[in-house]
């Protein structure tokens, strides 16, 4: 995979696979955000499952993907290393939400935590991990390109279109069959 130093999307500053990865980052920091304004428990429900199901998808292209090709570019792989426990207690609290009713008194602080600690993570990577890959000679198109790929066959297998996390009024656009998917145990 190494050919190129971070060859870069035309009128974007970041190397493409890392352009991706941040405008994920957005996302999950505007729905956590929404979250905090949301006024009832509906809302706040379909608000944390898109938040969830966006980290479900970002944390498979990080950890099939992105984390193993920065592996081989980077000599130090610490900051490698406490990301993929990162996203095993993300996913542990992603795991319990989806096992509680949003009306349960600590669904709300479950949330607020899952987002503090994705927080965190985010801070991490983009201030410590991103400028060390940007550094890296990794052809960036080429891992974009297969990240890209990746992320349409996971949204498509959760049943997630494209669009699914545009924000509308305050409020993520919500799509067909999601209350499907919490109750066939997603």
């Amino acid at each position: 995979m190494a050919r190129s130093k971070g060859r870069k999307r035309s009128g974007s500053r970041q190397p493409e696979a890392i352009a991706m990865l941040i405008e994920d980052h957005q996302k999950v920091q505007k729905l956590f955000k929404q979250f905090e304004k949301a006024e009832s428990q509906q809302q706040k429900s379909d608000i944390a499952e898109l938040a969830c199901n966006e980290l479900t998808v970002h944390a498979e292209l990080e950890e099939q993907l992105f984390y193993p090709a920065v592996r081989e570019a980077i000599e130090e792989t610490d900051l490698l290393d406490e990301a993929e426990v990162e996203h095993n207690v993300a996913k542990e609290l992603i795991e319990k939400l989806k096992g509680m009713d949003s009306a349960d008194e600590e669904y709300a602080a479950t949330f607020t935590v899952l987002g503090e600690y994705v927080n965190h993570h985010i801070t991490e990577e983009q201030d410590e991990l991103f400028p060390k890959v940007k550094k890296a000679d990794l052809d960036m198109e080429a891992l974009a390109a297969e990240m890209t790929e990746k992320k349409q066959e996971l949204m498509s297998q959760m049943g997630m279109s494209p669009d699914e996390g545009v924000m509308g009024r305050g409020r993520p656009q919500a799509t067909r069959g999601q209350g499907q998917r919490r109750s066939a145990g997603r």
